[in-house]
């Protein structure tokens, strides 16, 4: 915070004017705690569907044969898994990003544009992951109920807890994909704020 004093002289009496710059931040806590709980809602997402694997033994027309659900043999949950992975990896790195410019000072120049640019990139993971859980929710629900206008069997009967550990990183990856959508909604207000005032 910096002053100024500047005196002036009126019939022999000085007035002492005092400047105040106002510091401001650069960005608030709430920002820093919701990018930590996305970080953290897409990585066990992907984890958890990284890992999920389960193999059943099946008896179908006569014949005795083993099948494998995994996260590789179906293009929706494939894109689910590199969405999650991505918006996971960009949680991290904007969350140093915002850390080493919380450090660093105020120059409103330089912070507007991190801010618009976070606010950007933050809008476009948000979109990726909103798109992955409506793909993985589509083939989640032809899984669980399967679609007989296209001969197309319910599978989660048989796997049962591969599609329960879909399910569950599905509703972290929705929660994830809500608070990007907070932070969006944050940043524009904050952008808002700053112009208006």
């Amino acid at each position: 915070m910096g002053s100024q004093y500047k005196p002036s002289g009126v019939d022999g009496v000085h007035i002492d004017v005092k400047v105040v710059e106002r510091q401001t931040r650069v960005r608030p806590y709430y920002d820093v705690f919701l990018r930590f709980l996305g970080l953290s809602l897409t990585l066990v997402a992907t984890i958890i569907v990284g890992v999920d694997k389960e193999t059943k033994s099946i008896y179908y027309a006569g014949m005795h044969f083993e099948a494998t659900a995994k996260w590789e043999y179906m293009s929706a949950i494939v894109f689910f898994l590199v969405t999650n992975a991505i918006a996971c990896s960009y949680a991290t790195a904007s969350l140093i990003i915002t850390a080493m410019a919380r450090s660093n000072g105020n120059n409103n120049n330089v912070t507007t544009l991190l801010d618009l640019v976070v606010t950007m990139l933050d809008l476009v993971i948000m979109g990726l992951l909103f798109s992955a859980n409506g793909a993985a929710a589509a083939v989640g629900v032809i899984g669980q109920n399967g679609n007989s206008h296209v001969q197309w069997m319910k599978v989660c009967n048989v796997f049962d807890a591969y599609c329960r550990h879909v399910t569950a990183a599905l509703v972290l990856s929705i929660i994830g994909s809500s608070v990007f959508l907070l932070l969006v909604a944050l940043s524009v207000l904050k952008l808002h704020h700053n112009k208006s005032s």
